[in-house]
């Protein structure tokens, strides 16, 4: 009986993206074991130093990345939007799960949405994409750098050191943390992140025994979104903890794909879009990328890398 091992961090969402997958070749190969091998990151083990400042998304990847590559494990299980723009040589990452709502959610025992807030309220994130993008809308609003899993955010919120928390949509419905959510963002007001509410499997390249093995668990409409939002991220050089959203959206045959940057205080948010056909879904994310440096938004990157 063929056995497969699934790198995984410890977290409870990490945990509950990992269970899913099992679950899910599970119920496709009769003849197959699942073995989860907990791992845990460099990125949960700092966490009173804000990501921008420790080495960004990737210190979620580089130890799950590492057990791939000494054949410790076959797969690795991500939340895509931990996922760095370049991957290791030798890992792929060929299967993008259906995805959950990619939105983010207003999270508050005291008020029912971001207008109730009064002057001076503390709003708990650790996403600069987040930051910005209600700093602009509600400059009123003090935004705190806020770290740690689900659990910890929202104690963290019930102890009274926050007013309110941004967290993902996604992650709050899959630890079944539904009754929370005060209210889910409008993609106009806080435009998600680039694979935010997507699951990805990477694995070795070449390894046909494990790509035969889950390539049924793909998503096209997920994997086309992820093309488009990810060759923008690259344009951009994302590949870091950076206050960029993109995010597209598949209607019928047509996508649309939109990007920003913004200044951290939301004084200033660059935006641009783009519409075409889905077969072109990763040069509409690169046009986005495209339109956005040409307003200027190099120059905000680089004011971020420069003080982080």
């Amino acid at each position: 009986m063929k056995t497969l091992r699934i790198g995984t961090r410890k977290s409870q969402l990490a945990l509950w993206q990992a269970y899913y997958v099992r679950d899910r070749l599970l119920a496709l190969h009769d003849h197959l074991q699942v073995e989860l091998v907990e791992i845990v990151s460099q990125g949960d083990k700092t966490l009173d130093v804000p990501l921008s400042q420790v080495g960004g998304k990737g210190l979620f990847l580089k130890e799950l990345e590492q057990a791939l590559l000494d054949g410790r494990t076959d797969v690795a299980v991500h939340s895509m939007k931990d996922v760095t723009v370049t991957l290791p040589e030798g890992l792929i990452i060929p299967v993008i799960c259906p995805r959950e709502d990619p939105s983010d959610a207003f999270v508050s025992n005291e008020f029912q949405s971001l207008d109730e807030m009064p002057e001076n309220a503390v709003v708990g994130s650790c996403s600069l994409r987040r930051r910005c993008q209600i700093q602009a809308a509600y400059p009123h609003l003090e935004v705190r750098n806020l770290r740690g899993n689900v659990n910890t955010r929202l104690s963290r919120l019930d102890n009274g050191d926050y007013d309110a928390l941004i967290l993902a949509t996604a992650g709050l419905m899959r630890l079944e943390f539904h009754d929370r959510i005060r209210q889910k963002l409008d993609t106009e007001l806080c435009l998600p992140a680039v694979g935010q509410g997507a699951v990805g499997i990477e694995c070795r390249e070449g390894d046909q025994d494990t790509l035969s093995l889950i390539q049924e668990l793909a998503d096209e409409d997920a994997t086309t979104q992820l093309l488009a939002e990810r060759a923008a991220n690259e344009r951009l050089g994302g590949g870091c903890h950076v206050p960029i959203a993109v995010h597209a959206e598949i209607h019928g045959e047509t996508m649309w794909v939109r990007g920003l940057v913004g200044e951290l205080d939301g004084s200033k948010i660059l935006r641009s879009e783009a519409t075409g056909a889905v077969a072109e879904a990763e040069n509409l994310g690169q046009q986005v990328a495209e339109r956005l440096l040409h307003q200027g938004a190099q120059q905000i990157l680089d004011a971020v890398y420069a003080n982080s």
